[in-house]
């Protein structure tokens, strides 16, 4: 099985790339239109700034190729975000699969820290991806901008508000949180993607 994840400027690739490994999946890391294509799975992971990343893909013209993608595509963290419509991080146009805008949390109080860091639990959970996974679960999350809830939400948790862990639409897969970094539970989430 070919699994490509997307090569942009974005950090997280290696672990995402080593976490396949640990399933048993090798996966290639490229920016090539021609190989992306040809993928039988493909994920678009990442940490980092919003536009910076969409002047990569649409540099490579990765973003009208993401959107007319037909095989499993797995958004992670920023590549997530990068899936939905509008980011206010930057006020950054997105790839819009998802109509979504993408927002930045608000402290209430100051005992909220922004970036959210640290382990969470996942809700409400739908979904091939989650198939076998226990509500409740942990998670490891870390990021300043959320997805808010929806009619493509396929998991919730709750950090200031509640908002989206997880978002679906056809072949469309993303998470907010890093399945990489989320021990056995989320390597069983990247083999449900893998398995789809």
């Amino acid at each position: 099985m070919k699994t490509i994840i997307i090569k942009y400027p974005a950090g997280n690739v290696q672990s995402v790339l080593f976490s396949l490994e640990r399933i048993g999946v090798k996966a290639i890391v490229t920016d090539s239109k021609e190989s992306i294509k040809n993928a039988e799975k493909i994920i678009l992971p990442g940490v980092g700034e919003a536009s910076c990343a969409m002047k990569y893909l649409k540099e490579k013209k990765l973003d009208v190729l993401l959107s007319e993608l037909e095989q499993p595509v797995l958004g992670i963290c920023l590549g997530m975000q990068l899936l939905c419509k509008l980011s206010e991080e930057s006020n950054t146009t997105c790839i819009g699969i998802f109509n979504l805008l993408v927002k930045k949390f608000q402290s209430k109080n100051r005992n909220d820290k922004i970036p959210q860091i640290g382990w969470n639990t996942v809700h409400n959970l739908k979904g091939p991806l989650f198939e076998n996974i226990p509500d409740g679960s942990y998670q490891y999350f870390v990021h300043s901008y959320y997805a808010p809830l929806g009619k493509y939400t396929t998991a919730r948790t709750e950090y200031i508000i509640s908002y989206s862990a997880a978002l679906q639409k056809k072949n469309f897969y993303a998470v907010q949180f890093h399945p990489e970094k989320s021990s056995y539970v989320g390597h069983k989430i990247l083999e449900n993607f893998i398995r789809l």
